[in-house]
């Protein structure tokens, strides 16, 4: 059922990444929960790495006012990758990403194993943001695990990331909807941290006024 909000494409293609512990896959299903509430169609499609310890995990949303699409996004097609840890948002690119895309990215590394045991090299931040730029039409970076360390868990991490989404205005995210969804997911002490968690990432994203291209 249309309900007269228009979107800037049809279906609009999202994916949310990041690794095990980051609380993507909360972040994806409150997103399609505020726009189910619009009344729009979202399918979810998520896929897991040995996400326990830290694997991939990676969250497909495809929004629509007309039809419900399959919840596996074609590759090149993601209009927007929301990225909880900076490395996974370069694998999501290089497969789903397209001259078009647009990108929120959290600054703040973890390092697999791998890296961990000295068997592989992480890229430095400066590598990163390059890649990032080249694979994308614009890129917000903001660290979002540095504030929620700040408010009492790097947890919240997700929670300003969903607040950063909603300040591009790629989709229409309010904070009433965002409250009313926090209602029914949550007990009512915790609500209020992360209402305040909301608010921490719409504001990191409005300093970064000018994405970089």
């Amino acid at each position: 059922m249309e309900n007269g909000i228009p979107l800037v494409a049809d279906p609009y293609n999202l994916i949310i990444t990041g690794v095990g512990g980051q609380g993507n896959v909360l972040a994806s299903r409150i997103i399609a929960d505020m726009l189910t509430r619009l009344g729009f169609t979202v399918t979810i499609g998520e896929t897991f790495g040995a996400s326990q310890r830290g694997g991939s995990v990676m969250s497909h949303l495809r929004v629509s006012a007309r039809s419900c699409y399959s919840p596996q996004i074609p590759k090149g097609r993601a209009h927007m990758v929301v990225a909880l840890e900076p490395t996974e948002a370069i694998r999501v690119l290089k497969d789903y990403g397209n001259p078009g895309v647009k990108v929120i990215a959290n600054t703040r590394p973890i390092q697999s194993i791998g890296v961990i045991c000295g068997e592989q090299s992480y890229p430095t931040e400066e590598e990163i943001r390059a890649w990032l730029c080249e694979l994308s039409e614009s890129v917000w970076f903001i660290d979002t695990t540095q504030a929620a360390i700040a408010l009492g868990n790097p947890i919240f991490g997700n929670i300003m990331a969903v607040g950063a989404l909603s300040a591009t205005g790629a989709l229409p995210l309010q904070k009433d909807q965002f409250e009313a969804v926090l209602r029914e997911k949550m007990s009512s002490e915790k609500v209020a941290v992360n209402l305040t968690a909301f608010d921490m990432g719409r504001e990191m994203l409005s300093r970064t006024q000018h994405p970089l291209h």
